[in-house]
Formats: structure tokens, sequence, C-alpha cells
């Protein structure tokens, strides 16, 4: 369990486009410990925000319409200590930038939803299962500290 001392200061996302996966996780973070940790994101490549990422994670109270993709190459800041990367390619990527920065890489091979075919019901589905399992990994990693009555 991680507490708020030994929390890192500064977060980084990392997927393959930055319009999916790394968006949400980056906002779901944001939601449970922006006030207290630097958190971004980045694809590998850029590509537009996706409309089924903005809708389930609106049913969960957190807005991502205003996200703006970016990639490895857009990035002003390198300063961060932990990177997790959400996708295989991320992973590389990740990898390759860390051998110039001093910062732990963690690796959560997360589904990229947007390959479900079907109809709307079903992919919304599988967006839902992706965003329900970044929240659950994010609150096993970056824990709630308990709030007390006096």
């Amino acid at each position: 369990m991680t507490d708020k001392l030994t929390q890192p200061g500064a977060v980084l996302f990392a997927c393959t486009m930055n319009s999916i996966r790394s968006p949400m996780a980056e906002a779901i973070l944001k939601h449970y410990h922006g006030q207290d940790i630097f958190i971004d994101s980045v694809g590998v490549r850029g590509r537009p925000l996706d409309g089924f990422a903005v809708e389930v994670m609106a049913e969960i109270g957190i807005d991502i319409s205003n996200h703006k993709a970016k990639s490895f190459d857009d990035m002003e800041d390198s300063s961060y200590d932990l990177v997790i990367s959400l996708s295989p390619e991320a992973q590389h990527k990740a990898v390759d930038l860390t051998r110039y920065m001093a910062c732990e890489v963690e690796f959560w091979h997360t589904f990229d939803p947007s390959v479900i075919d079907g109809s709307r019901d079903l992919r919304l589905d599988a967006y839902r299962q992706v965003r329900d399992e970044l929240v659950k990994r994010i609150l096993e990693r970056f824990p709630i500290a308990p709030t007390y009555d006096i």
C-alpha cells in the first residue's frame, strides 16, 4: 500500500494514441489525487479524443471533453517519478524515455476497447470495462487516505 508520503510527485500515463486509455487514467487519478500529484498523459502517436471515452467518463462524473491528445514528442516536461504505460507500444517508448531520466516504469496492459465491433451498447460496455479496471488499478496503486472526524 502506498501512502501520501511515498506516492510519486509526478505521474505520466502513456498509451498508443492518447485518445482513450491514458486520458481516462489521467482524469481518474486527477479526480482522486489531483491536489497531491502532478498527472499527465501521452501517446506514442496522437489521435483526437474518442467520443465513447468521453461518454463513459461522464457517466462517473468526470469530464475529459477538453483533453488534447499529445505524443511523447510533444512533451514539455520530462520530470516524472513514475510512467505507467497501458499498451505494449507505449511500454517500449517509456523504457526508451527512462534512459534519459530517473523514474520508475510500470506496465499495466490495458485492453483497447476501440477494437470492438458491434452495436453501440456493446462498444460502450467495452469502454466501461476499461474505465472500471482503470479505477480499480488506480485506487489500488494510489489509495485514498482515510478521513477522520475529530
